[in-house]
């Protein structure tokens, strides 16, 4: 029970978002190269071990609001299944493995992991309880795993690929805070302070916003000279339609299912959104690819 406590902790569910390290390894064309593959792939792991130590030092922070919450007071440290004390070694020995990993790979990366990381230890403490800037701080981790898997394997970064990762990030932090104002009415704040800050109608507001802009800057970038001439091709565009369903049928969870606290899960249970998630891959691997 204590081992699968500690890899609880760890969050191995919430690793796929460290997916997004492998975006510039796919839009670089670098995928059939197997020293970048390799590379990426380590980049990944770093990430992983590194998110995990921090996810369990969160759960050290967090334990009395946690317990508050509907949900999260059946995580093992808020429970009281996983003492403190076996809490601290495994984030020394997650931590300290992921930052190895990281220096074996390349000194910027290092630099990305180490700025990663005090960025989530000023969230924690401070950062989550600062209106807006909480939902920048989620969508700036998003952003550097882009950076990062891109200094990971040495190629430069796409202007456009920046801009779409930090709408959709924002996109998907905006609708995890609106999934926790409603999960627990009257009482949101006193789990996360912030949210008193909040009210629907400004949470719906800047999801439109942010929705459009991400529709807007993803059609844009498949249609821009830039693009067109790095790849050879116009058929970037024809992968659309998967973005529009993919984000519509996110909304369609958020709003009439009540969804979203978890982005990372969501996309793995909602049948209809991993297909279409595994589509869009595929559309855009066989345009690059293959063309």
């Amino acid at each position: 029970m204590a081992t699968r406590d500690i890899i609880k902790t760890l969050r191995p569910k919430q690793w796929i978002k460290n997916l997004f390290v492998f975006a510039p390894l796919v839009f670089s064309v670098q995928f059939l190269n197997p020293p970048s593959v390799v590379a990426a792939i380590q980049a990944f792991l770093s990430f992983c071990l590194v998110s995990g130590a921090l996810y369990t030092l969160n759960d050290l922070f967090d334990i009395e609001e946690d317990r508050r919450h509907p949900t999260k007071r059946n995580r093992p440290l808020a429970s009281g299944r996983l003492k403190k004390q076996t809490a601290v070694i495994t984030l020394i020995i997650s931590g300290l493995t992921g930052l190895a990993l990281a220096f074996s790979l390349n000194l910027p990366f290092l630099l990305i992991i180490l700025g990663y990381i005090i960025l989530q230890l000023l969230y924690s403490p401070w950062l989550k309880h600062v209106v807006i800037i909480d939902i920048f701080v989620v969508a700036a981790g998003f952003l550097l795993r882009v950076i990062a898997g891109a200094v990971a394997i040495r190629v430069a970064i796409s202007s456009w690929l920046l801009i779409c990762t930090t709408l959709l990030a924002l996109f998907l932090s905006m609708t995890k805070r609106r999934h926790e104002y409603f999960l627990l009415p009257g009482e949101a704040a006193a789990h996360r302070p912030v949210l008193n800050e909040y009210s629907p109608y400004l949470l719906d507001q800047m999801i439109s916003v942010v929705t459009a802009s991400t529709l807007i800057a993803y059609c844009l970038y498949t249609v821009s000279e830039e693009t067109i001439a790095k790849f050879q091709t116009r058929n970037l565009i024809l992968t659309t339609p998967f973005v529009l369903y993919g984000i519509f049928r996110y909304l369609y969870l958020v709003h009439q299912k009540n969804q979203g606290s978890t982005p990372e899960e969501l996309v793995i249970k909602d049948k209809p959104l991993l297909v279409d998630i595994i589509l869009w891959i595929i559309s855009v691997a066989v345009i690059l690819y293959f063309r």
